[in-house]
C-alpha cells in the first residue's frame, strides 16, 4: 500500500474502503441513519448513570438530525413544489414554462427564506431541550411536557417557515396577479401540511433518548400525540393534500383561474400523482417505524422475560398509547420481580420442595403416609461453645454447620425439614417421593460424618431411621407448616444423642438398614419353587456393620444399631466402641441431672 492509500486509510479511521463496506457500521453517518430508519439503539440504558460525554454525542446527533430534517423535508417538498406551481401556471405545456422565468425565481428564493426561517425557528425550540439533556438534570413537569411536545414545536417551525416564505414571495413578486398569489399560496400551504408530517416524525424518532430520559421517573399516564393522531398525519400525507391539490387544481380550471391542459396526457394530474405517492411512501416509512419500534422492543423484552431475566425493562420513549403500554410493561415486570423474590424467600425458608407444592396446590391442611429415610444431626456441646465464644463467632459456626448439611442433603436429592437452634433435620422421600429413600439417607449420613469433621473441635452425632410417616401440613387454619411426625422422626433423634458420645458419630437404626434389603424377582426355572425368590442387599449395606443392639430413651424395645464401616477408628470393633458408648452415655446423662 502506498503512502497517500495509507494515510487515506488511516483517516478513515485504519479500514480499507473494502472492510468498511462489509461493515456498515464504520461507515460515515451510520448512527446517524441508524438513529432516523433503524431500532432504538438505546434499549435498557440508565440514563441517570450515563457521563455527559455520551449525553453531549447523543445530543449533538439529535441536534444533526433536526437539522437535516428541517432542510431535507423542506428542500424535497420545495423542489416538489416548485415543478408542480410552474406545470399548474402553463397548464402542463413545458415550452410555456420558460415565460414564467420570473414567477419560478421569486417561489424559489421564497423557498430558500422558508427553509431558513424554519430551520431557526426549530433549532431555537430544539436547543433548550438538549441543554436540559447534556446536563443530566432531572425533569420537572414542564421540561416533561416540553420534551414530549418537541415534534409538535418542529411542526410549529415548519408552519413558521412556510409562511415565511409566502410573504417573502408577496414581496418579491409584487406585481403578482392575485390570481397567481392565491395558488402560490394555495401550493405552499399543502406542501408546508406534508413538510410537518414529515418533520414531526423525524423529530420524534430522534427525540427518543430524551423522552426517555425524561420520562423515567414519571412515565405517562394518559397519552399524548397518540396513535389517531399519526394516523392523521398519514391520512394527511397520502389521501388529504394530493386530493385537496387536484380538487383546488379543477376548481381553478373550471372558474378560469388556471389554464387547462395543453396536451392529452394531464401533466401537472400525473406529476401530482407521482409526488404523492413519493411522499406517502416516506410518511408510511416514518409512521409505520414509529409504530412497530416500540411493539418490536416489547416483543424483545417479553422474550427475555420469558427466559427469566426479570430485571428487563423496556425505555418509555413514546408519547402515545404506545408509551402508556411501555410503562405498563415495566409494571407488569416488577411485578414479576416481585414475585419471584417473594418465591425464592418462600423456597429458603420452607425449602423449594415444599415452596413448590404449595404454589401447585390448594391452600390448607393436608399430607400422607408414606415412606422415607430420616436423618437427624446435631452439634454436642454448643450450649457451652456459646457461653464462651462471642455471638458472631458462634453464629458464623452454625451457618458453617448447616450450610454443609444443607450441600449434602441437596447432593442426595433430600428435604432440610428444619433447622432448628444447633440441630437439623433432614427427609429423603416427602415431599417428592424417591425410589431408596433408606439409601439415600444412610449414603448422606456417611458422607456428612466426613464433612462435619471440618467443625473440629466441636462433635456432632447424626442418627438415621427409616419408616412409616406423616408428612404434610399441621398446624392452624391461619398458619401452619410442612412437617413429618412419625417414630423414625423421635428414633433418629435419639440415636443422634447416643451417637454424640459412641466412636462413631454416626449410627442407623435398625429399620433404616434392613429397608435395604429387598426380593428379587423370580427366574422362569424357579418359578415353580416355593421359594418364588431371593433376598437382594442394596450396595448401601456393606458400608454398615452391626454394634448391638440398645434401649434408647423413651422406648420400650431394643434398637438394634449399626455404624458406617469407614468411620470407625483404626483398632477399634464394633462391639468395643458399643459397650464403650453404653458406659458413657449414662454417665453423661447423670452428670446432667446435676
Amino acid at each position: 500500500m502506498t503512502g497517500r492509500a495509507t494515510a487515506r486509510v488511516r483517516r478513515l479511521g485504519g479500514r480499507s474502503t473494502r472492510e468498511r463496506l462489509l461493515n456498515p457500521s464504520r461507515l460515515p453517518g451510520f448512527g446517524l441513519v441508524r438513529s432516523v430508519a433503524g431500532d432504538y439503539p438505546f434499549a435498557g440504558r440508565d440514563w441517570e448513570s450515563i457521563d455527559p460525554a455520551e449525553r453531549r454525542t447523543v445530543a449533538r446527533r439529535l441536534m444533526t438530525i433536526a437539522v437535516l430534517g428541517i432542510v431535507v423535508a423542506n428542500v424535497a417538498v420545495g423542489i416538489e413544489t416548485v415543478i408542480l406551481v410552474a406545470l399548474v401556471t402553463s397548464g402542463g405545456d413545458l415550452s410555456l414554462i420558460s415565460e414564467a422565468k420570473t414567477s419560478i425565481v421569486a417561489v424559489t428564493l421564497a423557498l430558500i427564506v422558508g427553509v431558513v426561517v424554519d430551520l431557526i425557528a426549530g433549532v431555537s425550540m430544539v436547543r433548550p431541550q438538549t441543554a436540559w439533556f447534556t446536563s443530566g438534570e432531572p425533569a420537572d413537569a414542564h421540561r416533561r411536557r416540553s420534551v414530549q411536545r418537541m415534534p409538535m414545536h418542529g411542526v410549529v417551525a415548519t408552519a413558521m417557515g412556510w409562511a415565511a416564505g409566502v410573504l417573502t414571495y408577496a414581496v418579491v413578486s409584487a406585481d403578482a396577479s392575485p390570481i397567481q398569489m392565491l395558488i402560490v399560496s394555495c401550493a405552499f400551504a399543502l406542501a408546508g401540511a406534508s413538510s410537518g408530517c414529515v418533520t414531526y416524525m423525524v423529530l420524534e424518532r430522534a427525540g427518543r433518548p430524551m423522552v426517555a430520559a425524561a420520562m423515567r421517573d414519571a412515565p405517562p399516564r394518559r397519552p399524548m400525540l397518540g396513535v389517531r393522531e399519526r394516523m392523521i398525519v398519514l391520512w394527511v400525507v397520502c389521501s388529504g393534500v394530493p386530493l385537496v391539490g387536484m380538487l383546488m387544481m379543477n376548481i381553478g380550471r373550471a372558474i378560469g383561474w388556471v389554464p387547462p391542459s395543453h396536451t392529452a396526457l394531464d401533466v401537472p394530474t400525473v406529476v401530482l400523482a407521482a409526488v404523492c405517492l413519493l411522499s406517502g411512501a416516506r410518511a408510511i416509512a416514518l409512521v409505520s417505524k414509529s409504530i412497530t419500534d416500540p411493539l418490536r422492543g416489547m416483543r424483545r423484552a417479553v422474550d427475555r422475560v420469558g427466559e427469566g431475566e426479570y430485571d428487563t425493562k423496556v425505555d418509555v420513549y413514546d408519547s402515545s398509547e404506545l408509551g402508556v403500554l411501555q410503562h405498563g410493561f415495566n409494571e407488569m415486570v416488577d411485578g414479576l420481580t416481585e414475585r419471584e423474590r417473594l418465591r425464592d424467600l418462600f423456597a429458603r425458608h420452607v425449602g423449594s420442595e415444599v415452596a413448590a407444592q404449595a404454589l401447585s396446590h390448594d391452600v390448607g391442611m393436608h399430607g400422607v403416609n408414606t415412606d422415607v429415610g430420616v436423618l437427624f444431626v446435631d452439634i454436642e456441646g454448643s450450649t457451652r461453645f456459646a457461653e464462651s465464644a462471642d455471638p458472631t463467632v458462634v453464629a458464623e459456626m452454625l451457618n458453617r454447620f448447616f450450610t454443609i448439611v444443607a450441600e449434602v442433603v441437596e447432593r442426595h436429592h433430600g428435604f432440610i425439614n428444619k433447622f432448628e437452634g444447633d440441630a437439623a433435620l433432614a427427609v429423603f422421600g416427602a415431599p417428592n417421593p424417591m425410589e431408596d429413600p433408606s439409601a439415600a439417607a444412610l449414603r448422606a449420613a456417611r458422607e456428612l460424618g466426613a464433612e462435619l469433621e471440618a467443625l473440629h473441635p466441636l462433635r456432632v452425632g447424626i442418627g438415621v431411621s427409616a419408616g412409616r410417616v406423616f408428612a404434610g401440613n399441621i398446624g392452624a387454619e391461619t398458619r401452619y407448616e410442612y412437617t413429618v411426625i412419625g417414630d423414625p422422626v423421635n428414633e433418629c433423634a435419639r440415636l443422634a444423642e447416643v451417637a454424640k458420645s459412641a466412636k462413631s458419630n454416626v449410627l442407623a437404626g435398625g429399620a433404616a438398614v434392613a429397608d435395604l434389603l429387598g426380593d428379587a424377582p423370580a427366574t422362569d426355572d424357579e418359578a415353580d419353587d416355593d421359594a418364588g425368590s431371593e433376598i437382594v442387599a442394596h450396595d448401601e449395606m456393606w458400608e454398615w456393620v452391626s454394634m448391638g443392639a440398645i434401649t434408647l430413651r423413651g422406648r420400650g424395645a431394643a434398637t438394634e444399631l449399626y455404624a458406617p464401616i469407614d468411620l470407625l477408628p483404626n483398632g477399634e470393633s464394633p462391639i468395643t466402641d458399643l459397650v464403650d458408648g453404653l458406659i458413657r452415655k449414662p454417665l453423661s446423662i447423670l452428670r446432667g441431672r446435676r
